[in-house]
């Protein structure tokens, strides 16, 4: 149990790691997952993971911050402020902390035989990513990104709704994530806000984007992004995506348009609307014939607690990794392409930057 601060409760769940052999049927041991990084996100990580089951671990290196997740349930004695001294004792690491931290991070845990979940963006830049892949490659070790849109019920609405080819031939989509709120001090806002779309568009349509064309804007002069437009190429679907920290109020939003209807999105509201309609030429005209539309089902489960359970399957041996670390790669490489098509004034391929 949680509370529980005995030296058995210390012991690694050897099971978790690739390459310990199974449980036997009986074991009801939790996980021990060391959660580094206690700001806003990580708060939420704190509690899905305890109402997982795991027995968790907190580092962060703010004594105020560990005092936070002593006060909401986390034993005195797993609350470090250097998350080396305790890798020896976890099964798993949960990495929530800021971009250019990830790197140095998730090599060292994985070099120490832990499998990691790593928030996105996965890295700062694509050729970072790319040695994270490498070092999990070489020790085996499950890595997970947290792209965590494709764990919420809506994106579950609309992929089961394309996958029956309601829509017909897709043609287009529009993707929306803004809002008056703070900036991210470590990556600019396309890294941060856009990057969700780039990463679903990518698994709704099943193939990885192929040239960005982007406007960027840094109003604030951070000298990082605040606001952005990128039109990114799944082959020959387009998606327009935007993503600022100025408009009022909160957009999580997408469209998808096929030849026979659009599906309309609110990941705020949880409300997925296909609207069916067509186009359909008569006497040389064409006309625009509206078939009516239809609410999907869509449930409640929180995105997270599916994302984290998933994890934990994962470092179990009980299903793949849902979100590699090549998918997260991929999603940078977007990233990268913007800012060089935002620079340059031109489209970019994704060839170009590898």
């Amino acid at each position: 149990m949680e509370g529980d601060t005995s030296q058995g409760s210390h012991r690694p769940a050897r099971w978790l790691i690739r390459g310990h052999p199974g449980p036997p049927s009986s074991v009801t041991e939790s996980p021990n997952v060391l959660l580094v990084g206690l700001g806003r996100w990580g708060e939420k990580h704190l509690r899905v993971l305890r109402d997982l089951g795991a027995t968790v671990w907190v580092a962060d290196v703010s004594a105020s911050r560990r005092a936070w997740a002593v006060q909401h349930g986390v034993a005195a004695a797993r609350a470090v402020d250097d998350y080396h001294s305790v890798l020896d004792r976890v099964d798993a690491v949960d990495i929530v902390t800021p971009a250019d931290s990830h790197l140095v991070i998730a090599e060292t845990c994985l070099r120490a035989g832990r499998p990691c979940f790593v928030e996105k963006p996965l890295t700062v830049s694509a050729a970072d990513g790319r040695r994270l892949a490498t070092v999990a490659q070489a020790t085996g070790r499950v890595l997970q990104v947290g792209h965590i849109f494709r764990f919420h019920p809506v994106t579950a609405a609309i992929r089961t709704a394309l996958m029956a080819g309601r829509l017909g031939r897709r043609r287009f989509a529009t993707g929306r994530f803004a809002g008056f709120k703070r900036p991210r001090t470590d990556v600019g806002v396309t890294h941060t806000d856009a990057i969700h779309y780039f990463d679903l568009f990518a698994y709704l349509f099943d193939h990885p984007a192929t040239r960005v064309s982007a406007v960027q804007r840094d109003y604030l002069g951070r000298g990082l992004d605040d606001m952005s437009v990128t039109m990114v190429e799944y082959g020959d679907v387009p998606a327009l995506i935007e993503a600022n920290y100025f408009v009022p109020g909160t957009w999580r939003e997408c469209v998808i348009v096929g030849e026979r209807g659009s599906l309309v999105a609110d990941f705020g509201s949880g409300a997925v609307t296909l609207y069916e309609g067509e186009f359909r030429q008569r006497a040389g005209a064409w006309e625009a014939v509206d078939l009516g539309k239809e609410t999907l089902t869509t449930t409640t489960d929180e995105p997270l607690r599916l994302e984290l359970s998933a994890f934990i399957d994962a470092c179990a041996g009980k299903a793949p990794v849902p979100v590699t670390v090549a998918d997260g790669v991929r999603a940078v490489e977007v990233v990268e392409a913007a800012e060089r098509a935002a620079r340059l004034g031109r489209a970019v391929t994704i060839d170009e930057i590898r």
